[in-house]
């Protein structure tokens, strides 16, 4: 018999194998998760408490970033890869709320991720949302599904948020993003996030060594340099690569705000 999703429909997931995307659920208060994912959850939560801001500013930094490109940039068209489960202020919801014509286009490749995403991702009635059953490292069909939806003579936000690390490969992940950036139009905007060891390299060393024993897929640490050079050949917008939580936050934020150790940056195509 087939494993079942928290609501009970059948599925290919394997529950026995922690996954990124149903324990970052966790860390969100969620509930699209198993006990092997929670149990991870708590034994790097145990060791790194501080893994629970990192996934509240990896998600307050999506809202700033979509709502910047939509309001100042002008961007309607959002491809979105490595989506992850759905909580609160999903990229659709952030885009269609300022520009309800927005047209978006959620990529993974998880079960579970697609059968939330098809229940729980609907659009506005003038906009459009879409979902693609696919890889990172598959760009070139990641692009041929996205163009079924999204228009790629014209700007597009490339929104990668916690994926990248997912690949270990410097020259893999150089390829996938010369891959992606060369099939979207000057005006385009690529969007990471990413974990890194600046803040802390002991113990973020020590979290990836405990995921990739047990969890899956296998997580990358970069530095802030290294994250930064994922943006190379693209015009970096300010503050450039810094702590999510320090990328435009809101007047009343500032001064209250901690760095946590997932970097991320805003970058054109021109």
């Amino acid at each position: 018999m087939s494993p079942e999703t928290p609501e009970g429909r059948p599925s290919k997931i394997d529950t026995t194998i922690p996954h990124n995307a149903r324990i970052w659920n966790y860390w969100l208060g969620g509930k699209d998760n198993y006990p092997v994912d929670r149990e991870m959850g708590e034994q790097i939560r145990s060791f790194f408490p501080e893994i629970v801001d990192n996934a509240i500013a990896d998600r307050a930094f999506l809202v700033r970033t979509v709502t910047h490109l939509v309001r100042e940039e002008g961007v309607r068209q959002f491809l979105d890869i490595g989506t992850g489960l759905p909580t609160l202020d999903n990229t659709h919801e952030v885009a269609q709320s300022l520009a309800p014509d927005a047209r978006v286009v959620y990529v993974d490749n998880d079960p579970l991720v697609l059968a939330h995403a098809r229940a729980l991702l609907t659009g506005s009635e003038e906009g459009v949302t879409d979902y693609i059953d696919a890889d990172l490292r598959d760009p070139k069909g990641i692009l041929a599904e996205a163009a079924k939806t999204l228009d790629l003579s014209r700007p597009v936000g490339l929104m990668l948020l916690g994926v990248v690390n997912f690949v270990e490969d410097d020259d893999e992940v150089r390829a996938i993003l010369d891959t992606l950036l060369g099939g979207l139009a000057p005006g385009s905007h690529l969007v990471i996030s990413h974990p890194t060891d600046d803040i802390d390299r002991e113990r973020a060393h020590q979290v990836a060594a405990a995921w990739n024993e047990k969890g899956t897929p296998k997580l990358t640490i970069r530095s802030a340099e290294g994250i930064e050079a994922l943006f190379d050949g693209l015009e970096l917008l300010e503050p450039g690569v810094v702590s999510c939580s320090l990328w435009r936050p809101a007047e009343t934020e500032i001064g209250e705000i901690r760095p946590v150790a997932e970097y991320g940056g805003v970058a054109r195509k021109n």
